[in-house]
């Protein structure tokens, strides 16, 4: 297999490499600014906001599946025009195309969220993910989208952005809280990675959520991750995001029930991979 990963040098991306070629498939990633530090990869520059940058990557790397699994924020040309180019471009090619979504793409209003759910954004940053999954699923109808959560990792100067705020808040080197009442369900980067490169070797379709099995808010969630790296969880504001201006969801669940009907990677709750031992 011959895989290619857009977004290589990120937080996920940087998993999906590691396995990939751990697993001895012949890897390609890209980056934005940087390449990663994976060795055995083939790295290439990709700007997603430049037309048929992404046609001339795929045309040197030839890869027989692609993965996106780049992070643009709330930058529409990005996250929004950038997958609708990879979209268009995998599918002229022929590739096998997975697009790795987020749960930003609803508004809370119904809480619990299963695949047959539709978008209903409330954020820019929602909004351009809900616009790259209808286009992706357009385009490349044989793609799998795949909708995720919260992504954990392993703590320390290699964690995640809440892993690295959790830390920030407990040594008093950061402002601010963890709100009681956004809830979600975090995901560890390995099951995360893992489950998307099923995907990838595989042929399914359509949609597909992502996420762990257990529903936490942001302050439950940095409690875990404080106990597990030894920190004082005491020391974590704590606050509620419906008093603040702040626009966004407050409480999505994705139900990933049907989805892991499918892939032999257990998706685990926070509960169980952020217990101290």
């Amino acid at each position: 297999m011959k895989i290619l990963i857009i977004g290589g040098s990120g937080f996920l991306g940087t998993e999906l490499v590691r396995r990939a070629t751990a697993a001895g498939w012949e890897t390609a990633a890209t980056y934005c600014s940087r390449p990663g530090s994976a060795t055995g990869t083939s790295w290439h520059r990709l700007d997603l906001r430049s037309p048929g940058h992404i046609d001339e990557v795929l045309a040197a790397v030839a890869p027989g599946a692609v993965i996106n699994a780049t992070s643009g924020g709330s930058d529409w040309e990005v996250t929004a025009d950038g997958s609708i180019r990879v979209a268009m471009a995998a599918a002229r090619r022929g590739c096998r195309l997975v697009h790795v979504s987020s749960d930003a793409v609803f508004s809370g209003s119904r809480i619990h969220y299963d695949e047959t759910c539709l978008p209903d954004p409330v954020t820019p940053y929602g909004a351009a993910k809900a616009s790259a999954e209808t286009a992706v699923r357009l385009l490349a109808p044989t793609a799998a989208v795949a909708r995720t959560s919260l992504i954990i990792g392993h703590g320390g100067s290699g964690g995640s952005v809440h892993e690295r705020l959790v830390h920030a808040l407990a040594a008093g080197t950061h402002d601010g809280v963890l709100f009681t009442d956004d809830v979600r369900c975090p995901i560890h980067v390995e099951d995360l990675a893992s489950a998307l490169l099923e995907l990838a070797v595989s042929d399914r379709a359509g949609m597909f959520h992502l996420a762990g099995a257990d529903a936490l808010s942001r302050h439950e969630l940095g409690v875990l991750i404080a106990r597990r790296d030894g920190l004082d969880a005491a020391r974590l504001p704590a606050g509620r995001r419906g008093d603040t201006p702040m626009p966004g969801a407050l409480d999505v669940r994705l139900d990933s029930r049907a989805t892991q009907e499918h892939v032999r990677t257990r998706l685990r709750g926070a509960g169980e991979f952020l217990r101290v031992h």
